[in-house]
């Protein structure tokens, strides 16, 4: 009303009604532009820390006059290119039907591909196809897990090419050395050199060289890859110490929309990139982290899942293994057998220890309290039921604070059987050749003409056999060149499986001097006292210590369980091993392994109690006082001075764990009995 008078009195004229229409129109468009203007904002969140050397912050978008023209809600991770502790991971070639530029990755959600290798962080990377068509044709999305794809564009996984540079459509290339120095190619047409390359992933094209908004150049392209489309994208900053990893949501009204090439840049402009390049996007589009239970948790809301209810099978993924955040409670580790659990963990001050577990995250039942005041806690859960998840928490308290870690989940074994597939004087096959570049480990392999072959303990040692290892069945040769054992020793050997493979567990129980790493039928099982995986293992490469008091008198077990026994098959399998010393003027190596696989019993009638099992026995200390360790109740102590001599039960008897022990000065070997 006001607006339609004062408009009256300026004009003042026969034709001020039109006058007054334009200048009301004039204002009311001014004012609809000023409310716009006022709701429009493009807000970006604080980084908040999540894993060591990884931060997290999201971002939205509302349009609006002056601001992106589209409703966004994007999730960022900013990388720490300088944080050791950071290992980068893309998806590997897909085994023994790898086919170059055909079959060369399963495909899997990225949920799964973050389970599977136990990474803490995955998101969707390169462009890709079924295997046997060309990339005009659209993937199978919602496929079985490990359906095989052709990766489009150059993909390197822990230094192995997994799919080369296809032409030069899709030229935007994340190159990282092992220790994640970084190289970027806005276009990598010819191929740049990969020697040195660890990891490598590539998007169809950039978006952002050097500060400049280069998606600007895609307005107006009609090419669906170019218009309104959930957005995975990788920047770097101009000093290339942070990495930026971007997922944008899109395709759900009233929530996200997507982006244009142009607004992605902005947006990695917004987190601290002057360089990016756009990823898979659309579909595929999808972010997830590890929580404190090792389940996968999306960070994201992707449009498969929204629209199809479940995430898409995706043939490039990108991962990092990190580690999680220091705080008061650190290093939580738990050790579950069927009954029991011991967990473990440290703290930075001394306190009390204590734990809160139950089937669910409302605990309801709380370990006994130790009022001791210690860094290393150790904590014995007990009446557990088999076959069970539990989840938990450790708690501690200083004289003025109390601490609670992050909740954790375990699940207790169940009843089993027990088939011995080979004992500790099994005959391994074995070579002192550098075998870099062969594929030793694989089922096909013939090494009829390996150095050698005999039973184990297989070693080798210029200065003779110890008196403290046995039994040393089988000397290995030492290299003349050098006068000391050879940096690597490759092993291989035959069992044959006959049982059912539905909840099979696999128990290695090794005597390693120094590291090694398995293999089960080509697939790398376990590694002990070698590089943390992905770091490549080769000929040169060594321990990263030494077992026990230097020589092989204490077991090293692991177990296989779950996913990881998928390379079991029901006959012939193959066992390799490598073996490699701490240091190449070390004057002994040692190896031998025992494996036995356990079925549950599953009868409906009361099972009956199961029999003995091999359980983790530790030794740790220094000098002449150590302590020995174990999980699980019902055992007893035992030691002799001589595998060739009967086991005794040591004075007590013992069955608590920890025991202390002080040595006497002569070779002690100790197993648990029940």
């Amino acid at each position: 009303m006001t607006i339609s008078t004062a408009a009256t009195n300026q004009v003042g004229t026969p034709r001020r009604g039109v006058h007054s229409a334009r200048w009301f129109q004039l204002v009311l468009t001014l004012l609809i532009t000023l409310s716009i203007t006022a709701k429009a904002t493009t807000t970006l969140g604080p980084w908040i820390p999540l894993y060591d050397g990884i931060d997290r912050a999201t971002g939205t978008n509302t349009p609006g006059f002056g601001s992106m023209p589209d409703l966004m809600v994007i999730y960022a991770m900013r990388v720490d290119l300088t944080d050791t502790n950071l290992q980068f991971y893309a998806s590997p070639q897909i085994g023994t039907n790898y086919s170059l530029d055909d079959e060369e990755t399963g495909g899997y959600t990225t949920s799964s591909f973050l389970a599977m290798h136990k990474l803490q962080l995955a998101v969707n990377a390169n462009y890709f196809h079924d295997a046997g068509t060309d990339d005009q044709e659209s993937p199978d999305y919602l496929a079985h897990a490990g359906t095989p794809y052709d990766v489009i564009g150059l993909e390197i996984s822990q230094g192995i090419v997994v799919s080369p540079q296809d032409s030069d459509d899709y030229t935007a290339t994340f190159m990282f050395t092992t220790n994640n120095e970084v190289s970027w190619f806005a276009t990598n047409w010819p191929p740049n050199p990969t020697d040195g390359i660890y990891t490598a992933v590539t998007g169809p094209y950039a978006i952002l060289v050097s500060n400049v908004n280069v998606g600007s150049n895609y307005i107006g392209n009609n090419n669906q890859i170019h218009g309104v489309n959930p957005r995975t994208s990788f920047g770097l900053s101009a000093d290339r110490h942070y990495l930026y990893i971007m997922v944008i949501d899109g395709r759900q009204s009233g929530y996200s929309n997507g982006a244009l090439d142009w607004e992605t840049a902005k947006w990695l402009q917004l987190l601290g990139a002057s360089d990016g390049a756009d990823m898979d996007g659309g579909g595929s589009s999808c972010m997830v982290i590890q929580s404190s239970t090792g389940a996968p948790v999306e960070v994201n809301r992707d449009s498969a899942t929204a629209s199809d209810g479940k995430q898409r099978t995706v043939g490039s993924h990108f991962g990092i293994y990190a580690k999680p955040l220091s705080g008061f409670i650190n290093d939580v580790v738990v050790n579950s057998t069927d009954k029991s659990a011991s967990i473990t963990w440290t703290t930075i001050a001394p306190s009390t220890t204590q734990v809160e577990y139950g089937t669910s995250t409302n605990f309801d039942s709380t370990s006994t309290l130790n009022t001791g005041l210690v860094t290393s806690h150790t904590a014995l859960l007990t009446n557990l039921t088999p076959g069970v998840g539990y989840y938990f928490a450790a708690y501690s308290k200083t004289t003025a604070s109390a601490y609670v870690s992050s909740n954790f989940f375990f699940t207790t074994s169940n009843y089993f059987n027990a088939y011995a597939l080979y004992d500790l004087t099994n005959s391994w096959e074995y070579t002192t050749n550098d075998l870099d570049g062969v594929d030793w480990t694989a089922t096909n392999y013939d090494d009829s003409d390996w150095t050698g072959s005999g039973p184990a303990l297989l070693w080798a040692d210029p200065g003779g056999p110890s008196p403290n290892v046995s039994p040393l069945n089988t000397g290995m040769p030492f290299n003349p060149a050098t006068g000391f054992p050879f940096i690597t020793y490759y092993f291989r050997t035959h069992f044959t499986y006959t049982n059912s493979l539905e909840n099979v567990s696999l128990l290695f129980t090794n005597y390693v001097d120094d590291g090694a790493v398995f293999y089960l039928n080509g697939a790398e099982i376990a590694r002990i006292r070698m590089p943390d995986a992905p770091a490549v293992i080769y000929n040169s490469t060594l321990a990263t210590n030494f077992p026990c008091d230097g020589e092989s008198t204490c077991p090293d077990p692991f177990t296989l369980t779950g996913d990881a026994t998928t390379n079991l098959v029901i006959g012939d399998n193959v066992v390799a091993v490598e073996v490699h010393l701490d240091n190449p003027q070390a004057q002994e190596i040692t190896f031998g392994s025992t494996l036995v696989a356990t079925l549950p019993i599953t009868t409906n009638s009361t099972p009956p109690p199961p029999p003995p099992q091999p359980v983790p026995l530790s030794i740790t200390g220094t000098n002449s006082i150590f302590t020995l360790s174990w999980t699980g109740t019902n055992f007893t102590l035992q030691s002799t001075t001589d595998l060739t001599l009967p086991w005794t039960n040591i004075p007590g008897p013992v069955t608590n764990s920890p025991f202390i022990w002080t040595n006497t000065q002569s070779p002690q070997f100790f197993r648990l009995s029940n």
